[in-house]
């Protein structure tokens, strides 16, 4: 995207590229999760005539989340940019034409078709979440305190969108119906598209070939994907990060379920469990904006490991609640901890990451979350007949068991290294 798009979109100064790519994010994320809540809603209407709306719905949010599974092919298209800022101006803008077409076909041609556009949408998904986080490190100096804060900003938008985006689709199904909210949502996501234009270019990638006007970064400066996943799963503090945290995505998607089940254990009705969930993700915004104003510091690898052993332990507390109002202290202290082990996250992908996969494994990372986080749902759902509490505890094992795990693979490798120096 040149020429014209710039003309329209200048480039915004330094000293203004954070708030632009705040707004950007937001924007982007909280369509990216209030879509899922619209095209559930979209069912209901009559004039789709859904035999089984719930089930109709869930399929559509289905086509919508599956696909982020496919991040790291567009993440190497994003890679072989030398300035990546068209290409996912380009997926957002994709993102949302998408969306705001299947609002708008359903219940008008057969169903098949707005699912398989929802699955264009879906694939441009890890875009707007590793995507764009993987710019981040490039706008702003390269201090440390001031990368943390940065980070926590960016954990900041995934709060607000995450909380913003389903109310503003309920709020406008509410008045306009839903098909005007998606097509909302997807104004926000051509908004995003705007904005990630203005962004700077941000400093040059180590080792890539500065471009030369009119020419393609040659496939052979970026490795294929084989090169992220031996980034992500090669011996190494990525390997480490990415299991802990791809662990706790798969936890922590089991939360609104099992908030739903253990309301009704503690004799509540389903809309208390949509509390406790509120309560999670209030937990998590507020340590999101604790963390900007106090930026974490230490090496990125310990900081994950430690706030996912912390978030699992919070898990762990909420079986054992004894009734309702310790049960909403509980959840937000749990969603408290999801904010630092989420900077942390983008802390060891800015550390650890090779240059010439870095956006690969940003993407690729938000991809593996959002699928545990489908699974953890699914799970959640399947197994609910066991109860939450032992759910929540069982659950709370996972990432508290990878945490330790991690511990002694850093240490055994750590005490390698020293025996291998002279």
């Amino acid at each position: 995207m040149s020429g014209p798009v710039d003309t329209i979109s200048p480039v915004v100064p330094a000293r203004r590229a954070l708030p632009h790519y705040l707004v950007a994010a937001t924007l982007a994320r909280g369509a990216d999760a209030g879509a899922a809540v619209g095209v559930v809603l979209l069912a209901t209407l009559p004039e789709v005539g859904a035999a089984r709306p719930a089930l109709l719905g869930g399929s559509l949010a289905t086509c919508l989340t599956a696909p982020h599974l496919l991040g790291p092919v567009l993440a190497r298209w994003l890679d072989r940019a030398r300035d990546g800022r068209g290409r996912l101006a380009v997926g957002f803008a994709t993102y949302a034409t998408a969306v705001a077409a299947a609002a708008l076909l359903l219940g008008r041609v057969p169903v098949g078709v707005p699912a398989a556009v929802l699955i264009v949408a879906g694939t441009c998904g890890p875009l707007m979440t590793g995507g764009l986080s993987g710019r981040l490190a490039g706008l702003l100096d390269p201090d440390e305190r001031v990368q943390r804060r940065g980070q926590g900003w960016d954990a900041v938008t995934y709060g607000v969108g995450g909380s913003a985006g389903p109310a503003v689709v309920a709020g406008l199904a509410a008045l306009a119906g839903p098909r005007i909210s998606l097509v909302g949502l997807g104004a926000a996501s051509l908004l995003a598209a705007v904005l990630v234009r203005t962004l700077p270019a941000g400093a040059p990638s180590v080792g890539v070939p500065a471009r030369v006007p009119g020419r393609q970064v040659p496939a052979r400066a970026v490795p294929a994907g084989r090169g992220a996943l031996r980034a992500l799963l090669g011996p190494g503090p990525l390997r480490r990060v990415t299991g802990v945290t791809t662990l706790s995505a798969l936890v922590g998607g089991t939360v609104p379920v099992l908030a739903v089940t253990l309301a009704a254990d503690l004799g509540r009705q389903a809309v208390s469990g949509a509390l406790l969930a509120a309560a999670y993700g209030g937990g998590n915004l507020a340590a999101a904006l604790l963390v900007t104003a106090f930026p974490l510091t230490g090496e990125p690898e310990r900081l994950a490991v430690r706030w996912a052993a912390i978030s699992a332990v919070g898990l762990a507390l909420c079986a054992t609640v004894p009734g309702f109002p310790v049960a909403l202290a509980a959840f937000a202290l749990a969603g408290a901890a999801t904010a630092p082990l989420f900077v942390a996250t983008l802390a060891a992908r800015s550390a650890y990451a090779p240059e010439a996969v870095r956006a690969q494994v940003f993407v690729s990372t938000a991809a593996l979350r959002g699928a545990a986080g489908s699974l953890g749902i699914g799970l959640a759902g399947a197994l609910a007949p066991l109860g939450p509490r032992l759910l929540l505890v069982a659950g709370a094992a996972l990432p508290l068991a990878a945490a330790l795990a991690a511990t002694v693979f850093a240490r055994r490798a750590s005490t390698a290294a020293t025996i291998r120096s002279p």
